[in-house]
């Protein structure tokens, strides 16, 4: 079990990111109640959740039994009341400022008075998100990679008024995950989505002028960059309504062209095409085998 002053974890937002967040704190000992607006979402959580365990016991990575364990740890549910004892809640719900104020404004009055607040968020200013609570001392940024269960970095980012107590026990907490913690200062995207986006957004641009193909572009990137995945596939496997989000952050907080969203990626995004999750993108997923589509 572990050593931390943290009796119960909650996380908000049952997405790839919620699901992956709920598995690593559950296997790595914590009580986790995982909340979602739909009944749908946490029952494909729990799904997801089961059959990545099931992926690390083939891999030697734990038993049936730790398994068993670490889902035993997990309650979930829409209500926010059983947050009342969680000392942390991890807020990973869509990359849109106004929702996630949503959540803080419904979440707060159900909490301690010593309760922490970390958003997952990739992005958006966690200075000006904490501003928007009754305890930004109290507030961070706490980014996963995704897969969470695969990958090992934790961006950490204090805003301005977050407490040196708060920044440490949430360094420890992703110590006691096995992860890897990186500060980050409080600027838009942070560091790994400053760097990764403009080029997934330049990628797009590069297919949107015809320089190449989809197929062309991710084989390009892949053999002549030693890339494990293409960028456009990559984009796909993020979410494509993701990835616009975070350049409208960069355009819009930094000020520079560079940043500008390409026009390609905003008429998918309108058009429902954000790539894995619901089927196409710059590839269509509805077969056994992903199909590029320009």
């Amino acid at each position: 079990m572990n050593d931390l002053p943290l009796r119960s974890i909650g996380v908000i937002g049952a997405g790839q990111m919620g699901a992956g967040i709920a598995h690593v704190l559950a296997q790595a000992g914590f009580p986790v109640h995982l909340a979602d607006i739909a009944d749908t979402q946490l029952e494909a959580a729990l799904a997801t959740i089961s059959r990545n365990m099931n992926r690390q016991i083939q891999r030697g990575g734990m038993t049936e039994e730790d398994k068993a364990t670490a889902l035993s740890r997990i309650s979930m549910g829409p209500e926010y009341s059983a947050f009342a004892n969680c000392d942390l809640v991890v807020e990973a719900a869509t990359e849109d400022e106004e929702i996630k104020h949503q959540i803080f404004a419904r979440l707060t009055p159900e909490l301690h008075g010593d309760a922490m607040i970390a958003t997952n968020t990739s992005s958006i200013s966690i200075t000006r998100l904490g501003a928007a609570t009754d305890r930004p001392t109290q507030f961070m940024g706490m980014h996963f990679m995704n897969p969470v269960p695969v990958m090992q970095l934790v961006e950490l980012i204090p805003g301005i008024a977050t407490s040196q107590k708060t920044i440490q026990i949430v360094t420890d907490l992703t110590l006691a995950l096995g992860k890897t913690p990186v500060s980050s200062e409080d600027f838009p995207a942070f560091i790994v989505n400053r760097i990764l986006l403009p080029m997934l957004n330049e990628a797009v641009y590069t297919l949107h002028e015809g320089v190449g193909t989809v197929e062309a572009i991710d084989t390009a990137m892949k053999l002549g960059a030693n890339h494990p995945m293409g960028p456009l596939q990559l984009a796909d496997f993020i979410g494509l309504d993701t990835c616009l989000s975070v350049m409208q952050v960069l355009y819009k907080g930094l000020a520079d062209s560079k940043y500008r969203p390409c026009p390609l990626l905003v008429k998918y995004v309108e058009a429902g095409w954000l790539g894995r999750k619901t089927g196409r993108g710059f590839y269509d997923y509805t077969g056994e085998i992903a199909v590029p589509l320009r």
